[in-house]
């Protein structure tokens, strides 16, 4: 078993309920975890037997650039994505976290996490 964690994935988005939100956008954090059976890498040293960080990248800017109003479903898709990248391969965690959010008051950041 291993746990193979890509955080802070830094994503400019347009993600939100209100109006200006869409028009003018935010900074998000992606944290990505999946944990499994990685002694197939662990033997043979080979990309082709683990799971690619530069990918797990690629998918999450590619889902965090499609609109959604709220980051619990945008964190969905990132999850169905990654499923379908690697079917089989282990537990994932998806955690979405949207930095300064536009809150009645003074927060850094707001977040949801999914697993599965």
């Amino acid at each position: 078993m291993g746990v193979i964690e890509v955080k802070g994935i830094r994503v400019f988005a347009y993600h939100g309920c209100l109006a200006e939100e869409e028009r003018i956008g935010g900074h998000y954090r992606v944290d990505v975890r999946v944990s499994g059976d990685f002694a197939s890498a662990m033997a043979s040293d080979a990309l082709a037997d683990t799971i690619d960080y530069g990918r797990i990248t690629a998918i999450v800017a590619e889902e965090m650039g499609k609109r959604s109003k709220l980051i619990e479903h945008v964190a969905a898709r990132i999850l169905r994505a990654l499923h379908a990248e690697w079917p089989e391969r282990g537990i994932w965690r998806v955690q979405v976290i949207k930095e300064r959010p536009p809150v009645n008051g003074d927060a850094d950041e707001t977040s949801f996490t999914v697993e599965g």
